[in-house]
């Protein structure tokens, strides 16, 4: 029997209490009653996975241009597969992700699909992190009738609907609405543009061109870079000439931020206006004392902390936070939630339907109310993206840091 040392001096005492009262003729006093601590719950056992591996194929763009986006997905994708098998793995079997590097090219990604598919036999395929690695593998999973859920913008990715084809990634058609809204708010009517000449870019400026003459907002200049340009200063002076009331730079880095610095140096002092492919911790760390005073819409992983108690994403925001910095001590940024969310969506659909692409396939279109890092997915035969508007927030940086935009 285990005795603390409060427990030994309690009988002690109540033992001379006891003597001194036989002592003194008193009748003796019952002996106490001692129980022994009560010892913490136990956690049950969690069954390790055991059989053949779930083959899941991961397709990132690790190192090129789209790194940045791609390094926090890999990192994800690692941290959710120890997730799944420390908690039992997918209906008792493990789970093995199978990541490759596209490098940021839509060869290389083609032939990692293929690999995946051909010979890891993958059931379904998480990715690319691009949208224009993306849209170069939509025929092959097409073709190979195998779940393919994208982490890229381009609205082309699900629309028109394609059957095997999936995206977490909020699409520009949705950030170029909630752009406008605070256009409108602002009463900024007249816009340049300069965008990057990759898918992304493009995408963005077709529903730019759209979108603006229904909000009022004329486009008075637009302009183009490449994805690995070093400067657009002959871009920029062409856009000043046009003496717009701001800009929007629709892009990935490295671009936007040479953007920012640029406008700086040449006293383009107007209001500068990004996408949600800044959403990262890069972009400041790129552009630097430039970073400050940009506005764009983003995912609200940037500023969780802030949020109201109210809000239904918030517990999941700030889980996945505590998740990635426990593993890897540094914060999580949109890319990687996107990478969060379609890892979540598969393996729930793995748990309910099994490895039957045709099965699984059907699983992830019937998601509903799935409450993610990205936004609250409603997914249907009609619509494999499943977010609305609601899932940004206007961002803007103060001090290098993301806050609520005004």
């Amino acid at each position: 029997m285990y005795w603390s040392t409060s427990r030994v001096v309690v009988v002690v005492l109540v033992c001379l209490v006891g003597v001194a009262l036989i002592a003194s003729g008193c009748p003796k006093p019952p002996a106490p009653v001692v129980t022994p601590p009560i010892p913490p719950p136990t956690q049950p056992a969690v069954t390790p996975p055991s059989g053949e591996p779930i083959k899941v194929g991961a397709i990132f763009s690790v190192t090129g241009p789209g790194a940045p986006l791609g390094t926090p997905e890999k990192e994800t994708v690692a941290l959710v597969e120890k997730m799944v098998n420390d908690s039992g793995g997918i209906n008792g079997r493990p789970l093995e992700i199978i990541v490759a590097d596209d490098q940021s090219d839509e060869n290389q990604a083609l032939a990692a699909a293929k690999r995946l598919i051909d010979r890891d036999k993958v059931v379904v395929v998480v990715g690319p992190t691009i949208s224009g690695t993306s849209l170069a593998i939509i025929k092959t999973f097409e073709d190979a009738k195998l779940p393919l859920v994208s982490c890229a913008a381009s609205i082309k990715i699900t629309q028109p609907v394609k059957e095997w084809v999936f995206s977490t990634a909020q699409p520009d058609t949705l950030a170029v609405a909630r752009l406008m809204e605070y256009l409108k708010a602002k009463k900024i009517s007249k816009i340049a543009v300069v965008f990057d000449s990759n898918a992304f870019g493009k995408s963005g400026m077709d529903v730019l061109e759209k979108q603006a003459p229904d909000s009022g907002v004329t486009i008075v200049a637009k302009e183009s870079f490449g994805s690995k340009d070093t400067t657009v200063s002959s871009q920029l002076t062409k856009l000043k000439s046009a003496k717009p009331e701001a800009v929007i730079c629709w892009g990935t880095n490295p671009g936007p931020a040479v953007v920012a610095k640029e406008m700086k140096q040449m006293k383009f002092d107007v209001p500068l206006f990004m996408s949600h492919g800044i959403a990262n911790r890069k972009f400041i760390e790129l552009a630097g004392d430039a970073a400050n005073g940009v506005v764009f819409p983003a995912g609200k992983l940037l500023v969780a902390e802030t949020l109201p108690a109210s809000e239904p994403q918030k517990q999941v925001l700030l889980d996945y936070t505590k998740a990635f910095n426990d593993k890897y001590q540094k914060g999580p940024d949109t890319f990687g939630g996107h990478a969060w969310d379609a890892m979540q969506l598969t393996v729930q659909a793995l748990k309910d339907a099994g490895t039957d692409p045709t099965k699984l396939r059907a699983a992830i279109e019937k998601t509903t109310k799935f409450v993610g890092v990205t936004g609250i997915f409603n997914l249907s035969a009609t619509d494999h993206n499943g977010l609305t508007k609601d899932s940004f927030v206007m961002v803007t940086i103060k001090d290098g840091n993301w806050v609520l935009a005004e």
